[in-house]
């Protein structure tokens, strides 16, 4: 990734203490269908870290993100944001699917953004072409989304988030349809990205091994309706690099998430 290091270091102090970015309190989320979500949500994520939501399909993690985001409305309880612009200007989210215009280039698609918020012509582009090229695709600003293969487009959807460098990114399971190496490169690739901007993150995971070897916090969320089961803080020495997946810590902490997603799946299911 062109100008940044893989796995580039953080702090090594993580910021658990930190005042709050956003706070979901008693967070309940209903819908028309009689289907209810979440019940009793109570999450704090902090400045400057960054946080994995983990837990069994259907927990409700992608909704929560969602409420943070201001995409969608609680149905009980209470949302409060301390991150800046109160219209939601500084957060960026990327979904699961890429969801670009297949009729724009690439440039283009990464500038959307600050086309909507009115930045001038000539800045927006020179704008996105710096996040083009962070993320590693310099060269392709011209190129169509259907030109690219599946990793390329959610480096393009990554940059298209970050491009108006949001206070709070917001990632809902970006990574899961990639095949491994890919998705391997792409966690490398955001902790260097994180470390560049200072952003704080909130990611939704499947998987145990992408929840450890990127966030300094998980929190495990219950089978549906969801709420917080568990919380694990990630002790990592130094800079997260490929070295670290072969330690028996990170093995070891592995194996504490695996167990508490699935206790919190076993204590929801029909009894």
């Amino acid at each position: 990734m062109s100008g940044l290091t893989s796995g580039a270091s953080r702090s090594a102090a993580t910021p658990l203490a930190a005042p709050a970015a956003i706070s979901l309190i008693g967070v309940g989320k209903s819908y028309p269908s009689g289907t209810q979500a979440l019940d009793g949500l109570d999450l704090v994520v902090r400045q400057g870290e960054f946080l994995a939501l983990l837990g069994p399909s259907g927990c409700g993690k992608s909704t929560a993100l969602r409420i943070m985001a201001g995409l969608a409305a609680p149905s009980s309880g209470t949302v409060e944001r301390h991150i800046g612009a109160a219209d939601g200007a500084s957060i960026g989210f990327v979904f699961q699917e890429p969801t670009l215009m297949p009729w724009a280039r690439v440039a283009a698609n990464v500038r959307l953004p600050l086309d909507l918020a009115g930045v001038g012509r000539a800045e927006a582009r020179r704008r996105a072409e710096e996040m083009i090229e962070r993320v590693g695709l310099a060269g392709f600003g011209r190129a169509y989304p259907r030109e690219l293969s599946g990793g390329m487009r959610m480096r393009v959807s990554l940059a298209r988030a970050l491009v108006t460098r949001p206070h709070l990114l917001l990632m809902d399971e970006p990574f899961a349809a990639l095949d491994e190496i890919t998705r391997f490169r792409l966690n490398d690739d955001l902790l260097a990205l994180r470390a560049a901007f200072g952003c704080t993150i909130a990611f939704v995971t499947h998987s145990t091994y992408e929840s450890v070897y990127l966030a300094d916090r998980i929190v495990v969320m219950s089978g549906r309706p969801g709420r917080v089961t568990d919380e694990i803080v990630v002790e990592a020495p130094g800079p997260r690099t490929a070295a670290f997946r072969g330690t028996a810590g990170y093995a070891e902490q592995c194996r504490r998430a695996f167990a508490a997603v699935a206790g919190a799946a076993a204590a929801s299911e029909p009894r």
